[in-house]
């Protein structure tokens, strides 16, 4: 029989933080009792392989969706995106909090620069950062809001299935919520089912379209293979288990802020908000810092000889951004690199 739920994805933290676990399963406790919306639990969404029982599930469900995770929502998003699970923006009233005076008059969500998403069905997907609070209300009550401006006709579990799965995949989608969730018997397994199919940490980049312009100069810079192209030469990542864990080069490179790796500790890298990357001024040039072209060179030259290969530095993959550019009137930043010139004088 048809009903009308909100699918909740609560994406699990990969770390053991007893904190991050409590907020996970009473959130997914108290939405069950609630009984307002579907609730599942997946392992961390940035871990899933494309066969994963938890990916299959993600991409099985038809309408509106709420991910939960433990990662900024942009690369939420785009993680889902890579996998096939596609959808509208939606808004969510839970963000963290940004201080406009640090973003500058550049902060924005999408540049509007690149190439964009593509035709993208009829529903939205609301991407919520678990870290935002630790209180299992808030997230609760957002919920709670979206689900009443949204009315998600579901459908029987056997016309979700698209293809033709697996026995072993489908008797995981015939666990409900409540069988996975609240009734465990004390490891976190449900009693007389087979245990969870086991993830491992990944690493690789994630690539938001909205700000890519397919310039593919990731592609040129790393050389490890990660990077390839679409018959319509769409820059994507092909190979993603190439990619050398805790190296985020080629994301430093790219001239648009568009490559992200969710588990960097940097925000920047990792995906938060707006532009934080694309400050008009570098002050770590003016003071004769490194930049962050000369940390991604020496990135990449470290993996480079860990593999046992020579370092190249600068001579391999890296434009000239500027040369096939028309001269503009100066700007502010000219201005400013004009007076500092005229002090040193």
């Amino acid at each position: 029989m048809a009903g009308k739920k909100l699918t909740v994805v609560i994406s699990q933290s990969q770390s053991k933080n007893p904190k991050n676990r409590d907020l996970e399963e009473s959130l997914a406790a108290r939405l069950l009792m609630d009984g307002t919306v579907d609730v599942a639990v997946v392992p961390h969404l940035y871990d899933l392989h494309a066969e994963h029982t938890g990916m299959l599930f993600l991409k099985s469900v038809p309408g509106d969706l709420i991910v939960l995770s433990w990662l900024y929502p942009r690369p939420t998003r785009w993680v889902l995106h890579r996998q096939g699970v596609r959808g509208q923006e939606g808004m969510t009233l839970l963000e963290e909090e940004v201080d406009d005076d640090e973003m500058g008059d550049e902060a924005e969500e999408s540049p509007g620069r690149g190439i964009g998403m593509g035709d993208l069905p009829n529903r939205k997907l609301y991407c919520i950062d678990m870290r935002v609070s630790s209180s299992v209300d808030d997230y609760f009550n957002e919920i709670q809001r979206i689900a009443k401006e949204k009315s998600v006709q579901t459908v029987d579990l056997m016309s979700w299935i698209q293809g033709s799965p697996k026995p072993e995949q489908l008797q995981r989608y015939l666990r409900t919520p409540e069988t996975s969730v609240a009734q465990t018997n004390g490891n976190g397994h449900a009693p007389g089912v087979e245990e969870p199919e086991p993830v491992k940490r990944r690493w690789y980049p994630v690539i938001d379209y909205e700000r890519c312009t397919n310039c593919l100069e990731c592609i040129d810079f790393c050389l490890f293979g990660v990077y390839g192209v679409t018959d319509s030469d769409l820059i994507l990542v092909e190979t993603q288990d190439n990619c050398k864990k805790g190296c985020p080069a080629c994301s430093r490179v790219c001239p648009e802020n568009a490559i992200i790796f969710p588990g960097h500790k940097t925000p920047a890298i990792a995906g938060a908000p707006g532009e934080v990357a694309g400050f008009k001024i570098d002050l770590s040039k003016l003071f004769g810092a490194e930049n962050s072209i000369d940390i991604a060179v020496r990135e990449r030259d470290r993996e480079l000889v860990a593999d046992g290969r020579d370092a190249v530095g600068v001579a391999v993959g890296l434009r000239k951004r500027q040369a096939d550019k028309d001269s503009k009137p100066k700007d502010e930043l000219d201005d400013l690199m004009d007076s500092l010139d005229e002090l040193s004088l």
